[in-house]
């Protein structure tokens, strides 16, 4: 199942939308607020979503976002956007420019577009499978190889902080870690490094536009058991993701077994 072209005209105006959103605000002095869950939140996040919800969805087509009160009607909906406004806000509280703009398409449940914007470091991911990825308007495809040697891997600053990382620390490949999971994902799918997993589950709106823009560049994201994640699901949370080119995502899978 291939992406259109405008699609990806589409997410290319909602992302300039959110960056021209953004102008209003500064990272690293914004005013919090709290989830029922205590994870933050901000005016920008929801500046943000009111803006890709006017410029993403078309009649017909549903809609799932982490800022928006989930409406169960998309279920019906072949084609449903699903997007995390600020990816990463956290970071975006912080000042740390490791957060961004997430946008995912799914179409009967599998990721076929996406695209992420970083305005803090000006990275800007946009694919669709059958299209091909771009990073900042030049075409890009991931690493990939037999194994993971000498690899550059990123990890989740709190999973490694917590241990979680602990077991692969004698591994013959480099650990960054980075905030915000979307961006993980563009940034392998950009080919910027090698590969990215984490072993905790996720909501659908953290790795749609990851999952998509990597099938885009030639990569995949992939479950523990090596299914593609499908997305639109009643329980919009999903287990563990791997990913990186198809043979790397191979020895991951080895690796985590």
């Amino acid at each position: 199942m291939n992406a259109r072209p405008e699609d990806l005209a589409r997410i290319h105006a909602a992302l300039d939308a959110a960056d021209l959103v953004l102008r209003d605000f500064t990272s690293g002095n914004v005013d919090v607020q709290r989830k029922d869950d205590r994870s933050p939140v901000t005016e920008a996040d929801y500046a943000v979503d009111r803006a890709l919800r006017e410029t993403l969805p078309m009649a017909g087509e549903g809609w799932l976002s982490e800022e928006t009160e989930d409406d169960p009607s998309r279920l019906e909906c072949s084609r449903v956007w699903i997007v995390d406004p600020i990816d990463g806000t956290r970071q975006f509280v912080e000042g740390v420019p490791e957060w961004g703009v997430a946008i995912g398409l799914a179409v009967d449940g599998i990721a076929v577009a996406g695209g992420f914007l970083n305005p803090a470091t000006g990275l800007r991911v946009i694919g669709g499978v059958g299209l091909g990825c771009e990073v900042n308007g030049t075409p890009c495809s991931v690493t990939d190889g037999d194994s993971l040697a000498g690899c550059h891997v990123l990890a989740s600053r709190s999973e490694y902080r917590r241990g979680e990382w602990k077991r692969f620390e004698a591994m013959d490949f480099t650990v960054q870690t980075i905030g915000s999971v979307a961006h993980k994902l563009a940034v392998v799918a950009a080919g910027q490094a090698d590969a990215t997993w984490t072993l905790r589950h996720k909501n659908e709106w953290d790795v749609a536009s990851g999952v998509a823009l990597l099938k885009a560049a030639g990569g995949v994201g992939v479950l523990p058991d090596g299914r593609e994640p499908v997305f639109n699901q009643p329980d919009p949370l999903i287990d563990a993701l791997l990913s990186g080119g198809v043979q790397r995502v191979a020895a991951i899978l080895e690796l985590v077994s």
